[in-house]
C-alpha cells in the first residue's frame, strides 16, 4: 500500500488539486464551512483549548481556521540568550550537520543545500560545513512560523517546483524531496550570522505567506525569483526573537540552516522525532 501512495504522487495533477483545495478553504461557506471545520478537528484531535478563538463558527473560513492564533501565553518564549528556539509546532523529521554540502533526508536520501536554496550559490556558501534542521507540521499542528533569534531580512527567494506530500513516508521514499517541492527561502543575518528559513510547500498547500510580503505563493511559475532587502536604514525589516515571520495554508516543512560554528549543540530531548513547540529551547549558542 506504501508504493501504491508513493506511486500515486507522481502521478496525479498535485498543482491542480492543491489550487482547487486552495479556492475551496478560503471560501466562505458558512455552515459548509463550520461543518468542515468541526470535522477537521475531530478527525485530527486538534486541542482547540489552545486557540484564540476556540470556537468553530468563529471561522469565516477554513484557512481562518487553519492559521488560526494562539491564545496569548500558551506557548511561553525561552529567553535564555544562549539558546535560539523552535520556529514552530510540529515534530523534527531530521538535524545535524551539514557534510560536503549534502542535507540528510532519510536512510537511503539526501539532496544538496545549493539545491534547496534555488541555485543560489552564493547562498549555500554561507552555509557550508554548518548545521541543518528539518521540521515536519502535521494537519493538527499550530501552522504559523516564528522567529528562532532576532534577525534582519536580507533575501527571500521563491523557488518552484513540485507539491509532494512532505509526510514522514514520502520524506522515505521520494528523493531529494525538500530541494524538489515548491519553497520560499527567507535569508536573516543574525548575531550568531546568516539563518535560513525554508517553507517548503506540499500537496494541497494552499499558499505559503510572509509578513512582509503577503502570500509569496500561489500563483506558481516556472521560474526562480529573488528579492533583496536592505539589512540597514529606515526600510531594514528586523524581526525579534518569537515574532511570527510567515505561515502555512495547510501542513507542510521549515528546513532551517544555520552557518558554519553557529551552534553549539541542540537542546536536551531535540532529536529526529522529538515534538517542537513554538518557544521553547531548541538550540545552545556557539560561545
Amino acid at each position: 500500500m506504501d508504493k501504491v501512495k508513493i506511486a500515486l504522487q507522481y502521478i496525479m495533477p498535485k498543482h491542480l488539486i492543491s489550487r482547487l483545495v486552495g479556492k475551496l478553504a478560503a471560501a466562505e461557506m458558512g455552515a459548509v464551512t463550520t461543518a468542515a471545520i468541526k470535522w477537521f478537528i475531530k478527525q485530527y484531535k486538534i486541542d482547540m483549548s489552545e486557540a484564540a478563538q476556540p470556537a468553530p463558527e468563529a471561522y469565516p473560513t477554513f484557512n481562518q481556521f487553519f492559521t488560526r492564533a494562539l491564545k496569548a501565553g500558551i506557548r511561553p518564549l525561552c529567553d535564555d540568550k544562549d539558546y535560539i528556539t523552535h520556529p514552530v509546532d510540529g515534530a523534527v523529521s531530521q538535524l545535524g550537520p551539514i557534510e560536503d554540502g549534502r542535507i540528510f533526508q532519510a536512510k537511503g536520501h539526501d539532496y544538496s543545500s545549493l539545491a534547496l536554496l534555488g541555485d543560489q550559490a552564493d547562498d549555500a556558501k554561507r552555509f557550508e560545513d554548518g548545521d541543518f534542521a528539518t521540521i515536519y507540521l502535521a494537519p493538527k499542528d499550530y501552522h504559523r512560523i516564528h522567529m528562532p533569534i532576532k534577525g534582519t531580512l536580507s533575501k527571500m527567494t521563491y523557488v518552484p517546483g513540485e507539491l509532494f506530500s512532505v509526510n514522514p513516508l514520502t520524506a522515505q521514499n521520494v528523493p531529494g524531496l525538500f530541494a524538489r517541492n515548491e519553497r520560499v527561502v527567507a535569508i536573516f543575518e543574525t548575531e550568531i550570522g546568516p539563518i535560513a528559513m525554508v517553507l517548503v510547500g506540499a500537496t494541497i498547500v494552499a499558499s505559503i505567506e510572509t509578513v512582509w510580503a503577503g502570500t509569496v505563493t500561489p500563483p506558481t511559475g516556472q521560474d526562480v525569483f529573488t528579492w533583496n532587502y536592505p539589512t540597514e536604514g529606515p526600510e531594514a525589516l528586523t524581526l525579534e526573537k518569537g515574532a511570527e515571520m510567515g505561515r502555512f495554508k495547510l501542513g507542510s516543512t521549515v528546513v532551517m540552516l544555520f552557518a558554519k560554528d553557529a551552534l553549539d549543540e541542540f537542546a536536551d530531548g531535540v532529536e529526529p522525532s522529538s515534538i517542537t513547540r513554538m518557544g521553547q529551547a531548541f538550540a545552545k549558542i556557539e560561545d
